[in-house]
């Protein structure tokens, strides 16, 4: 199904690349791992590889998968790492399946969502217009799901034995099925951007950011036409709070966090996080949000029931997205051109 487009706004590209210095007072914690405090949360920053995109936490195995991707097309390095959470260092280096023999191309992997129901671990491969499925224990290439043009997301219902992924390059959002791995869904809003992705997880309803036009586009289970809900000025990434009431808006352009009361459909709150804001969470122990700032070089916490930020976390350069788990943040970093290896910051989240 698809629905009619609105104007797309022009945006300045942000150029400016901002680096970080070691706080002081670090100390060594691991090898290639330095530990340090900041305003009562602990902070902790390991070396992994180049490339790095996204994570996303396995409760059902206790590990982090880790997607990372080097250079542009043909892409011949990434990497679906599976990282101790504890140690922070590298159990297993999955090699994507090659695409072309003749350039040695792999399938590069760059958004990433774990599906504990069925021990699989789902990726967005953009480059290749694919989203493909990992086992868990054995790190075998299950499937390789065509037709995601330009996939960048991917978010999995457990409940309901769906995972969504976002399709930015033609304004979709495709569903399949995780027990069978066969598409299931599809539906298309035209002249939308849909990027960053969250499910509330009792009712099945979908978000998605939808960059081009600074809105939410919502999808209840089983409907084909989408709610489109106001957001801030550049939304990319989408995250829930506990009761699934309000969603939280990562603002690319304006460097905010947004505050939606999902009932009313408007902007509640808006909060300035940093310059490149590019990935959200909310951490369900506190209520408090977290907002990866990528430009800025940095995460921040922010009590979005006082509007206010509490807490401004230092990462490697170009931090790319966050996610938490029971009160603990990891941070990606994704490199620039020059550097050897990227970083993983995991945030004990204070009370």
């Amino acid at each position: 199904m698809s629905i009619p487009a609105t104007p797309i706004r022009r945006r300045a590209a942000v150029a400016t690349a901002i680096a970080v210095a070691v706080a002081a007072g670090s100390t060594l914690a691991l090898a290639g791992t330095a530990s340090a405090q900041s305003a009562g949360s602990s902070v902790t920053t390991a070396t992994l590889t180049k490339g790095l995109y996204q994570s996303s936490y396995s409760e059902r195995n206790n590990v982090l998968w880790v997607t990372a991707a080097v250079g542009r097309p043909p892409v011949t390095e990434s990497h679906l790492l599976k990282v101790d959470p504890k140690t922070l260092k590298i159990k297993a280096d999955l090699t994507p399946p090659v695409t072309d023999t003749a350039t040695s191309a792999v399938e590069a992997v760059y958004g990433v969502a774990v599906d504990d129901e069925h021990n699989t671990v789902w990726t967005t491969n953009t480059r290749n217009n694919t989203v493909s499925v990992y086992n868990q224990r054995t790190g075998e290439h299950l499937a390789s799901l065509p037709d995601v043009n330009h996939a960048r997301e991917i978010v999995v219902d457990e409940k309901h034995d769906t995972v969504w992924a976002s399709a930015f390059g033609d304004g979709t959002l495709v569903a399949f099925d995780t027990k069978t791995l066969k598409e299931k869904e599809r539906v298309t809003v035209e002249g939308a951007g849909p990027t960053g992705l969250t499910v509330n997880e009792k009712t099945g309803t979908l978000y998605a950011a939808d960059l081009n036009n600074d809105r939410l586009i919502e999808l209840a289970r089983g409907s084909e036409t989408p709610r489109l809900i106001p957001a801030g000025d550049g939304p990319i990434s989408v995250s829930l709070s506990k009761n699934g009431k309000t969603a939280y808006t990562a603002d690319q352009s304006s460097g905010t966090l947004s505050v939606v009361d999902l009932k009313s459909g408007t902007v509640t709150r808006s909060v300035a996080t940093g310059a490149g804001a590019l990935s959200v969470a909310t951490d369900e122990r506190s209520g408090d949000v977290l907002v990866v700032n990528r430009t800025a070089a940095n995460v921040t916490r922010v009590d979005v029931k006082e509007g206010v930020v509490e807490e401004t976390i230092a990462t490697g350069i170009n931090p790319n997205h966050v996610e938490i788990t029971d009160g603990t943040a990891y941070v990606v970093d994704k490199s620039g051109a020059t550097a050897t290896e990227d970083t993983i910051t995991r945030i004990r989240l204070a009370r």
